[in-house]
């Protein structure tokens, strides 16, 4: 086919193919750990996050009265950190404790971002959509950067699981390098499929015929730099150098994924699910996660809540975002305790699970960091501040609470703990968005 006619071909399709602006096209390289692809133990992550926040004074716990650690040295870094051992478990997370000794609540951290229920889709990017034009990853969110190191060496390079239905339109935990929303996948019944189903002969053909699309897509991308390149002066020979190195990345990504083709899915080990609603497929959706992880299919996945799900089907009354804007009535906060409860109470059977799995010596929580929470601190006031943030698994140190100082001079950005996440993941990078550094508390 000549690149004419499928440069035609494509257009009729309603793919149009340009190069942006020079001054937006770095692109950072991550380079994947050469140790993890020579076979050290495997690094997972997965992240879940909560459309409408937890209700603080539900969620957080009682500090026990008794002096708290500071963190390790008493140097002038340190100011501002606080190490809990002993507190009291708020009605929203007492099923915590019995994974307390696999995880650990932080307390203190945000975005620094305003803007109420916007805010909420910053949770694991630290950068609103709008604000992404201004940074140089816009607002990629931390698996989508974690999975940019590990293409190929999974069938899925991640895993995003959510709504198309709810405020603002669906899941939008996920955010490409571009800015582009990463569309989810919708429920069990498509995780399911996804998973386990689809290794014949009419199946492949699809996945390649979509490859191909793809690597036409880049051609021409390629023929229309090369183009441009005469024509342009020192500096922004180079910005083009930059941005072809990042299209020859996605190539060999494509190269990488398109590997996977002849290699059957793993055989399912429970009966393909049915889609219910959110409420009964919380644990389903928990339960094939950690198969996902279990088989190596992926080794990153996200899952955000909230979007559709019904608090009818709790057996409360209410629509759930009005009842996240209680107004202080106590029916309402008596309707999201319900609710919030079931949630940890099906985020800490996860972890559970995870620790009950092996991979090899180690348990699947030994090697998988599970971060929980929300981008929304306090839905009734619309406030994105001190955010409900728990880190478990991924061999760190837990069994404790770190609370930082409010005080905005002394407190970390809550994309420092992503790049703590990053590092333990094996990526090698010590910056992340607005990150100022590594998390302190954490070992």
């Amino acid at each position: 086919m000549s690149k004419m006619y499928r440069r035609d071909l494509l257009r009729a399709a309603g793919i149009t193919i340009g190069l942006p602006f020079f001054s937006s096209l770095r692109m950072d390289k991550v380079v994947a750990s050469e140790a993890t692809q020579a076979g050290s133990p495997k690094r997972r992550m997965v992240c879940i996050g909560n459309m409408l926040g937890f209700l603080p004074e539900a969620y957080w716990p009682q500090i026990a009265n008794q002096p708290s650690t500071k963190d390790a040295s008493n140097d002038s870094s340190n100011t501002g950190l606080s190490i809990h051992r002993d507190y009291e478990w708020g009605r929203t997370t007492k099923s915590m404790q019995s994974i307390r000794d696999r995880m650990t609540m932080i307390a203190g951290l945000d975005h620094d971002t305003k803007g109420g229920h916007f805010s909420i889709h910053t949770f694991l990017s630290g950068v609103r959509q709008i604000d992404s034009k201004s940074m140089p990853n816009a607002n990629v969110t931390i698996d989508q950067f974690a999975a940019e190191a590990v293409v190929g060496q999974t069938r899925f390079s991640s895993l995003t699981i959510g709504s198309e239905s709810g405020i603002h339109g669906g899941c939008q935990l996920s955010w490409t390098r571009t800015g582009t929303r990463v569309p989810p996948i919708t429920g069990p019944e498509q995780l399911f499929r996804l998973l386990f189903v689809g290794s014949n002969e009419k199946d492949k053909a699809v996945v390649a015929d979509r490859f191909k699309l793809q690597g036409s897509i880049l051609d021409l991308v390629l023929d229309d730099a090369n183009r441009f390149q005469g024509k342009l002066n020192h500096q922004d020979r180079n910005k083009l150098d930059e941005y072809l190195t990042s299209v020859r990345d996605v190539e060999k990504r494509i190269g990488l994924r398109r590997n996977w083709i002849d290699i059957p899915k793993p055989q399912p080990p429970i009966a393909a699910p049915k889609n219910r609603n959110m409420v009964e497929d919380l644990p389903l959706l928990y339960d094939l996660i950690a198969l996902a992880l279990q088989t190596d299919s992926t080794r990153i996945a996200t899952l955000e809540i909230g979007g559709d799900f019904n608090p009818k089907d709790l057996g409360v009354k209410g629509d759930y975002h009005g009842l996240s804007h209680h107004g202080q009535r106590q029916e309402s906060i008596e309707a999201l305790v319900t609710i919030e409860t079931y949630q940890i109470e099906q985020f800490v059977r996860f972890i559970e699970k995870l620790s009950a799995l092996k991979d090899g010596e180690q348990s699947l929580i030994d090697q998988t960091m599970v971060l929980f929470g929300s981008g929304m601190g306090n839905a009734n006031s619309h406030a994105n501040t001190n955010l409900p943030v728990v880190l478990a698994g991924g061999g760190f140190e837990h069994g404790r609470m770190l609370a930082f100082d409010k005080d905005a001079s002394h407190r970390p950005p809550l994309t420092n703990l992503f790049v703590t996440m990053l590092q333990n993941f094996g990526v090698e990078t010590d910056q992340f968005a607005t990150s100022t550094g590594t998390l302190r508390g954490l070992a």
